[in-house]
């Protein structure tokens, strides 16, 4: 899992893509100062390297009828059987991330219920039965931040800064 050494225009395309995916290309191209060719042929290789990984339109969970959101420690009685069930967590739908981490558990999700009680019945009906010998839940009241790791502070690969600016 290695990095990619980017360059000041990299650098500069993904700040602006990263605060507005729908900034139009030319757009892009008049704020670095190169032509929309060489925009898309950058977006293109930071897309292939897996720098960018799509676009999409982030729903609000509250707005649609999912009024609670759980950070779940799962405990699983077999920890052998870790790839079985991270392939079974990503058939709950409620389930938007799951963690491989350090320390005492073993995985650790981010799920979303329309409340307490439908939270309950997740935790019962659909985790429970996957083999855990426990689990750990936190409530979340409210997001103070969530955002994007932010295009500042990067290393810059100077060599590379006039590569493929055509």
């Amino acid at each position: 899992m290695g990095h990619h050494h980017l360059d000041l225009l990299d650098k500069k395309i993904l700040k602006l893509i990263s605060e507005d995916a729908r900034i139009p290309f030319l757009e892009v191209a008049r704020a670095c100062n190169v032509s929309g060719a060489a925009i898309h042929q950058r977006i293109q290789k930071l897309s292939n390297l897996g720098i960018i990984k799509g676009s999409q339109f982030i729903l609000d969970p509250e707005k649609i009828g999912y009024e609670t959101c759980a950070y779940v420690a799962l405990y699983l009685q077999d920890p052998s059987r870790h790839d079985t069930v991270v392939e079974a967590l990503r058939k709950v739908p409620e389930v938007v991330e799951c963690h491989m981490t350090t320390g005492g558990m073993d995985l650790f999700i981010k799920l979303y219920a329309r409340n307490n009680h439908h939270l309950m019945q997740l935790i019962h009906d659909k985790l429970q039965p996957l083999g855990l010998s426990r689990s750990e839940t936190i409530i979340s009241f409210s997001t103070s931040i969530d955002r994007q790791l932010p295009i500042v502070d990067m290393p810059v690969d100077e060599e590379s800064e006039d590569d493929d600016e055509a």
